[in-house]
């Protein structure tokens, strides 16, 4: 299995969040997209959902979670898994870094409110 090196930088900036694209089609992966999000404290949260199921691990801050209407938090060490088709939102609940890794079946796409389901472009 080939070693895919971190970027030196994030690979895709969207509203306020960064992402890193770690393992993905188009660096080397088949089966999983695998990236890293980073969220600043105050920036606002975009419902939406997915086509596929999706997994977070909580690597640094507390994230603040609402998954198809019932709110949580989620630490350092914690994993969120949020269901295909149901629609999420995520934030920043504290003052410092949220920072969280991704994981996305290859295929698995977005789609905010009724628009049309896109594969998010750190994922390809």
């Amino acid at each position: 299995m080939p070693v895919l090196r971190a970027p030196a930088a994030p690979t895709h900036d969207l509203g306020h969040a960064r992402f890193t694209s770690l393992a993905t089609p188009s660096r080397g992966s088949t089966d999983t997209s695998v990236w890293m999000v980073e969220i600043p404290p105050g920036a606002p949260a975009t419902p939406h959902s997915l086509t596929r199921e999706e997994v977070f691990v909580v690597l640094e801050g507390t994230a603040s979670v609402r998954i198809a209407g019932s709110d949580g938090q989620a630490e350092a060490g914690d994993a969120i898994v949020v269901p295909a088709g149901v629609e999420f939102e995520l934030a920043n609940a504290h003052t410092g870094p949220l920072r969280l890794v991704c994981c996305l079946p290859v295929g698995g796409q977005g789609r905010i409110g009724d628009g049309a389901p896109f594969t998010p472009p750190w994922a390809e």
